[in-house]
C-alpha cells in the first residue's frame, strides 16, 4: 500500500512536495465514509482507499503522474546494459536558475508484507547523486543502505549488497543492480515499485495488452464482461478474433493481430430479439467504451489482489460522470474492495467534489504560483465545515487551484471585428 510519494525539482515541481494517502484525524459528515473509505493498519496508521487531484489545466496534475512514472521506469530499467551510455531522462524545473544544476528528488514510502519501506533517490541527467533505502522492522526506522557522492554503505540487514557496489554505474540505481543479482530485499522492493499501475489519459498499448492477456483466462474474461455489462454499455458479449498473416519466409515469423469483437442484440420491428450483430471495438464503439474495456483488466486485477495502487491521469476523460463515480465507489467500499486496493486519479469532474463521496483528506489540489512552480495540498488543510459544499466553494475559488480567466468576450469581439473587416475587404476586391 502507498503511504507517501514525494517529488522535487522535476518539471513544474520546484520545491519538494509530498502527496499522502495517510488518513487525517478527521471525521466525515457521512459516517459511512469513515468506515468504507479508510482502512486501519495499526493503532498509529490508517490509509485512504482513494484520492482525487484537482487543478486548472497546466497546473501540474499530469506532471505528478509523470514523476511517479519516471521513478517506476528508472527503478525498473536503470541496471540494464542498454542504459550504460545513456543520459538519465529526467526533466528538472527550468524556470529558476537556482534549480538548473541541482538534482531531482523522488521518494516512495509504502507497506510491503506488513513492513514499512522508504526508498528514494536524487538524480541529474548524468548520474545518481544520492540513493537510500530504509525499513521499519518494528517501531523504529532502520537503514538498509545509503548512497552519496562519497560512496555506498549498507547495514548487516542488507548483506545482499556485498560485492555489488563496484558493479553499480554512476547512472544506475544500486537497488536495481542488487535486484538484478537476486538480492532478496531489493527484488521485493523493486517488484512492488515496478508493479505500480500507472495509466495515462491516452490509453496506450501496454494497457490494451494487459486487458487482452487477462481476457484469455476464463475467470478473468467473465469478470471483465460482467464489469462491462454492469456499466450499461449495451454490450451482450465480448470475443477476441486472432488473424494470422504470413511474412517473408526468410524471417520465419508469423504476425498476429487481435481484434476485439463486441456482440449486440438485434431486434425486429416489434422489439423482439431475433439475432446478434457483431461490432469491432476499435471501429464501431465509442471512445468511452474503448477506454472502459482497456481499463477493465487492470481495475479488476488491482481490486482482486490489493497491495499495489492504481494511478490514473484524467479518470473522467471520455466517461459519463455516473460511470466515473461507479468506478470510485468500487474502491470506496468494504464490500467490493476487500483487499484495500488504492485508487489515485486526476480529474476535472467537479460533480465528484461531494461530502457524500469523499472525506476532505481524499481531495487534493495542484496549483502553480506566479513563478510557474506547482504546489500540492489537501482539502484537509483547510478549516471546512463537514456539511460544506465542496463543489460550490471550489468554483468560487476558496481552495485555489482554478483557472483565472480574463475577458475573453472582449478578445473575441476584437477578433470578430477584424474578421468582418477582412471579409468585407475580400468581397470588395472580388467585385472589382
Amino acid at each position: 500500500m502507498l503511504i507517501e510519494f514525494s517529488v522535487g525539482n522535476y518539471r513544474s515541481f520546484k520545491d519538494t512536495v509530498t502527496f499522502s494517502m495517510v488518513a487525517a484525524k478527521i471525521t466525515a459528515k457521512d459516517k459511512s465514509l469513515d468506515e468504507n473509505n479508510v482502512f486501519r493498519i495499526d493503532d498509529n496508521l490508517s490509509l485512504l482507499k482513494s484520492a482525487a487531484i484537482y487543478g486548472a489545466n497546466a497546473s501540474g496534475k499530469s506532471n505528478f503522474i509523470s514523476a511517479l512514472s519516471f521513478m517506476v521506469k528508472f527503478t525498473r530499467n536503470s541496471s540494464k546494459d542498454t542504459q550504460a551510455d545513456e543520459l538519465i531522462d529526467v526533466e528538472r524545473f527550468s524556470l529558476s536558475t537556482e534549480k538548473v544544476n541541482k538534482p531531482s528528488f523522488f521518494e516512495l514510502v509504502f507497506l510491503l508484507e506488513g513492513k514499512k519501506y522508504r526508498y528514494g533517490f536524487e538524480v541529474t541527467p548524468k548520474k545518481v547523486i544520492a540513493e537510500w533505502l530504509f525499513h521499519t522492522p518494528t517501531t523504529k526506522e532502520a537503514k538498509l543502505f545509503t548512497r552519496d557522492e562519497s560512496g555506498i554503505s549498507f547495514s548487516t540487514a542488507f548483506k545482499e549488497g556485498k560485492g555489488i557496489v563496484e558493479r553499480t554505474r554512476d547512472n544506475a540505481l544500486f537497488l536495481s543492480v542488487v535486484a538484478q543479482f537476486n538480492g532478496g530485499i531489493a527484488k521485493k522492493v523493486l517488484g512492488w515499485i515496478a508493479l505500480l499501475g500507472i495509466v495515462s489519459n491516452l490509453i496506450d498499448r501496454g494497457d490494451r495488452s494487459y486487458t487482452l492477456e487477462h481476457f484469455e483466462g476464463n475467470e478473468a474474461k467473465l469478470a471483465i464482461i460482467k464489469f462491462i455489462k454492469k456499466l450499461d454499455l449495451n454490450i451482450d458479449d465480448i470475443q477476441l478474433e486472432t488473424v494470422t498473416t504470413s511474412v517473408p519466409p526468410t524471417l520465419k515469423e508469423i504476425a498476429k493481430r487481435i481484434y476485439i469483437k463486441t456482440w449486440h442484440k438485434q431486434y425486429d420491428s416489434n422489439d423482439r430479439h431475433i439475432s446478434t450483430i457483431i461490432f469491432d471495438l476499435d471501429k464501431n464503439e465509442s471512445e468511452g467504451t474503448k477506454k472502459l474495456f482497456l481499463l477493465a483488466g487492470i481495475l479488476i486485477d488491482v481490486l482482486t489482489l490489493g497491495g499495489i495502487p492504481l494511478v490514473i491521469d484524467e479518470l473522467d476523460a471520455r466517461l459519463h460522470p455516473l460511470i466515473t463515480r461507479a468506478i470510485i465507489q468500487l474502491f470506496n467500499s468494504n464490500e467490493s474492495n476487500t483487499h484495500n486496493a488504492q485508487l489515485i486519479f486526476t480529474t476535472h469532474d467537479i460533480n465528484l467534489l461531494s461530502n457524500t463521496i469523499f472525506r476532505r483528506d481524499q481531495i487534493w489540489f495542484a496549483e502553480k504560483n506566479k513563478l510557474g512552480a506547482t504546489d500540492l495540498y489537501s482539502l484537509a488543510e483547510f478549516k471546512v465545515r463537514n456539511d460544506a459544499s465542496y463543489e460550490k466553494d471550489y468554483i468560487q475559488g476558496k481552495y485555489g487551484a482554478i483557472p483565472f480567466i480574463g475577458d475573453i468576450q472582449h478578445l473575441i469581439g476584437k477578433a470578430n471585428g477584424k474578421l468582418q473587416t477582412t471579409v468585407a475587404a475580400t468581397a470588395v476586391s472580388q467585385e472589382r
